[in-house]
This record gives structure tokens, C-alpha cells and sequence, in this order.
């Protein structure tokens, strides 16, 4: 089995290389909780480019503009309709942002109205390794009042034959992950966790 990849993508509207130190922290959590083999550096893959096809994992973030091209957009649907697994998180905590708004249109455009749903706090998601009875976990930054000063109770997704195919959350949680792993011993709990459950259930699902 290939070791598995945190990969990034790169798509040419807005920012894409938001929280650099996320991806090295949550794979050091997959080396420290799982058995999972990993590559320990992630890697960046243009979404115009049939690499993507190689790997069922990929991020996508940022807090500007989203607006896909004809080719961006051709391999994202392929990809998450072949079995691919995208996890998007929404940099600016705020569901009437220009990223939440554009996002969500480029979904509508792609998939239809109503494709991208609340994920219920019940779903198996939450249990597909760490137990989350409430549903996603609260970040710092919605208890601080940051972006739409909303703490959002439930996150979003577009399912395929059964299974999450794009997971979208408002909750910031690549900047709530974004530090040297080796401060993670400095916290009570440790809230990476749940990053332990998203890269999980993509990889067993």
C-alpha cells in the first residue's frame, strides 16, 4: 500500500497556500495515533493537472475568490465522482464571505442546488476513529467572535453511491491546526484530532 499523501490543491483564482504548518501537524497526529504509513512532507498539485487522479485525499482552502476554470473544473467533478475525497475549509470562519459564497457557487454550478448538504452531527464521520458525540468540534477562533462571530454547529458536504465526496467547513479549522506539531504537548486536548477522522474516513471509505 502507498504511503499516504497530504496533498494540496492549487487552483489559480484566489489564495490557496493558506496555513503552511497544518499539513506537517496532521500528519504527525496520523504517525502518533494511526498506522497509517505517511509521507511525511505534503505536496502541492495544480488542479488543472491528472496528477490529483493519483492520490484519495486532497485540501483546498483559502479566503478570497474561488472561480474555477474549464479544466479546474472538469477534474474536480471527475475526481470526487471517481472515489476522490475533498476537504475544504473556508479560511475566513464566515458563511457570507467571498470564499463561502464562491465556493458554494462553484458546487451549485458543478453538482446542482441543494448537492451540498448539513452533514448531521450522527453521521460516521465522527466515529470514524476518535468519537465526536457532539459533531465537529468548536475551534478558537468561532468562541473568539472571529469572522461571522457564529460558532457553526454542523459542517456541509456533497455525497456520492453513500459516502462524503467534498466535506466543506466553515469552522477554520486549517488555521485552529496551523502550528509546530511540537507545541501540541503545551495543549489540554489535543485538536487535531478530528483531522485524524476527516483523513480516515477518506482513506476507508
Amino acid at each position: 500500500m502507498q504511503p499516504f499523501t497530504f496533498v494540496r490543491l492549487q487552483y489559480r483564482s484566489g489564495n490557496w497556500d493558506t496555513d503552511p504548518r497544518m499539513p506537517s501537524n496532521l500528519l504527525h497526529s496520523l504517525i502518533q495515533y494511526t498506522t497509517v504509513k505517511v509521507n511525511e512532507q505534503e505536496k502541492v498539485v495544480s488542479l488543472e493537472s491528472a496528477e490529483l487522479f493519483n492520490y484519495p485525499f486532497s485540501y483546498l482552502s483559502g479566503h478570497k475568490l474561488v472561480q474555477f476554470n474549464q479544466k479546474e473544473r472538469k477534474n474536480f467533478e471527475t475526481y470526487v465522482r471517481n472515489g476522490g475525497f475533498v476537504f475544504v475549509d473556508d479560511c475566513n470562519h464566515d458563511i457570507d464571505g467571498l470564499f463561502a459564497k464562491s465556493f458554494e457557487e462553484q458546487m451549485r454550478q458543478i453538482f446542482g442546488a441543494g448537492a451540498l448538504k448539513k452533514l448531521p452531527n450522527n453521521h460516521k464521520l465522527y466515529r470514524s476513529f476518535f468519537t465526536f458525540e457532539d459533531g465537529p468540534p468548536t475551534t478558537s477562533f468561532e468562541l473568539n467572535g472571529w469572522g461571522d462571530d457564529l460558532v457553526h454547529d454542523y459542517l456541509k458536504a456533497i455525497e456520492i453511491n453513500g459516502r462524503i465526496a467534498v466535506l466543506y467547513s466553515n469552522k477554520d479549522y486549517g488555521c485552529e491546526w496551523d502550528y509546530d506539531f511540537r507545541n501540541k504537548r503545551w495543549l489540554a486536548e489535543d485538536n487535531t484530532k478530528f483531522g485524524v477522522n476527516i483523513i480516515m474516513y477518506a482513506l476507508t471509505s
